[in-house]
């Protein structure tokens, strides 16, 4: 019998390095839906013969983070979600400290991990409660799913970055509560959800989305010409490094920096978030 409560939903790509030891420290009895973001059915099978508790969803194309946890977020039936990236791992007693804290706050709209990066240990050791913050990363995140009625999920013009810091902005901007609670572990590895054998061509989509989302978000919420000031000297910078790059014949960190100029000037021309990891 499953938890009707909790369904975990993780967004994958190229993620058959990682996403066995995430799936295997989920407990058995919880659901989890996996969005696979390619027609890998191979990875499907495997995944759905391997553990009872996975249901596996084709794509058939990257929709990416955002779009892909909104497809999974749309077949949740349960009061409560999780999104993981694969390369997380669940803290062993953290799902069951999620229920404590949720039946001590139920207004909450998010709870995430207390420890979102280094320097949160210092804020965890000096206040070892839950703390409210304005927004939370999004490698692990748990949804009181009748709290977005009114706000809706990511927005779909994100492909990846921002999306979670636009959805808290969001929601806060509509009195909704998050929160960082430090009796939940959620273990991340960081920049590594996908196989190594695709490292560089991730590395220059992650360059091209990071400066894409840049521009976009702060149009979104501050306006164009906001936006156009605070990304003017990355873009000055990423020319000038072209530039150099080329001269010295290095030609991995032109296309990194080719990359950067791209996503911006797509950008600030109202361009869709169009450009895709080049993977077969």
């Amino acid at each position: 019998m499953f938890n009707q409560q909790l369904t975990v939903i993780i967004n994958t790509f190229n993620s058959d390095e990682k996403i066995f030891s995430c799936v295997e420290s989920i407990s058995p009895n919880i659901s989890i839906i996996i969005i696979e973001n390619s027609n890998n059915i191979e990875f499907k099978n495997i995944l759905e013969q391997k553990y009872q508790n996975v249901k596996c969803e084709l794509t058939g194309k990257n929709l990416g983070y955002g779009n892909g946890n909104n497809l999974g977020l749309s077949k949740v039936k349960t009061k409560y979600s999780l999104i993981l990236n694969p390369d997380t791992i669940i803290g062993k007693h953290s799902i069951d400290n999620f229920f404590k804290t949720a039946n001590s706050v139920p207004d909450f709209a998010i709870i995430s991990p207390a420890i979102q990066e280094s320097k949160d240990k210092d804020l965890i050791e000096k206040n070892n409660t839950l703390v409210e913050v304005e927004n939370v990363k999004g490698f692990g995140m748990f949804f009181n799913m009748d709290q977005f009625k009114d706000v809706g999920f990511f927005d779909k013009n994100f492909f990846i970055y921002f999306e979670e810091i636009d959805l808290c902005k969001r929601l806060r901007i509509a009195k909704k509560k998050i929160y960082l609670d430090p009796s939940i572990v959620i273990n991340h590895i960081g920049g590594s959800s996908h196989n190594k054998s695709i490292n560089y061509e991730m590395e220059l989509s992650r360059n091209w989305h990071w400066m894409w989302s840049t521009f976009y978000y702060h149009k979104k919420h501050s306006g164009f010409m906001v936006a156009l000031f605070k990304v003017t000297k990355k873009l000055i910078s990423s020319i000038f490094k072209i530039l150099f790059y080329s001269m010295i014949f290095d030609n991995n960190k032109k296309k990194i920096y080719y990359q950067r100029a791209s996503g911006l000037v797509n950008s600030i021309l109202g361009k869709k978030s169009w450009y895709r990891p080049k993977v077969f």
